[in-house]
């Protein structure tokens, strides 16, 4: 079973961007890939998400649509954490049904990229996080974080819950969220979250303004992810 699960310090960060391009590097790379996004609330639309992961892997849905139920278990209207999506339409998250959805997955592909949703803290219920079911699945972790001012405090905050709960990191990929002008915050952002975390910083997501370029950006981190994904977890 190869899987990554990724993490981000806060919503619109810019964790479905990652996921489909990590998922277009390795299909690139002669894998058979597949994305999952266990629970997309905010939506109108179902598998929102796995449609940019999609798009971003060059990938059409009717190519895998007999996977969809199982690429996203649960979508919800309401733009709110799990718990409460789900209580506003009165369905019970079941986690049964996610590790089925997840393990039939990984059964069939060589990776599964999992999206997470909001930040790692995100509850799925009174009981439990979402993060905690990648815990009990034993997927590594990517963490996503946006390159702004705030990000050392969302960063490092992240960091320690994943520490905390043991979960295998693979690092840090910084997002540029908007387009920056050699900014100082944003130079040293990274360089001083790595000097408390001792987090691999992967490298940082350039800005473009269109979704299609930022492969070529993202290709260096995703060859370390993979390197640290081959060596320290499925060598």
């Amino acid at each position: 079973m190869r899987a990554v699960f990724v993490t981000g310090t806060d919503t619109g960060v810019g964790k479905t961007i990652v996921s489909g391009l990590l998922a277009r590097f390795l299909v690139l790379k002669g894998k058979k890939v597949i994305t999952q996004k266990w629970i997309q609330t905010g939506s109108e639309e179902s598998y929102s998400d796995i449609a940019m992961h999609l798009k971003l892997m060059g990938k059409r849905k009717k190519q895998i649509a007999k996977y969809l139920p199982f690429m996203c278990p649960y979508t919800f209207k309401l733009a709110s954490s799990p718990h409460l999506a789900a209580r506003e339409e009165r369905i019970n998250i079941r986690i049964d049904k996610i590790k089925k959805s997840f393990k039939y997955l990984a059964s069939i592909f060589d990776f599964v990229i999992v999206e997470g949703i909001g930040g790692a803290l995100v509850p799925l219920n009174r009981k439990k996080f979402l993060i905690d079911i990648a815990k009990e699945l034993g997927i590594p972790v990517i963490i996503v974080a946006a390159n702004k001012l705030g990000a050392i405090n969302h960063t490092l905050l992240t960091i320690e819950a994943i520490k905390v709960r043991k979960l295998r990191s693979l690092g840090v990929v910084f997002n540029s969220c908007q387009r920056q002008s050699n900014n100082v915050i944003t130079r040293d952002n990274p360089k001083i979250i790595k000097n408390f975390s001792r987090e691999d910083i992967l490298g940082e997501l350039v800005w473009n303004k269109e979704k299609k370029n930022l492969y070529k950006s993202f290709e260096p981190i995703a060859k370390k992810i993979l390197s640290k994904l081959v060596r320290q977890c499925y060598g």
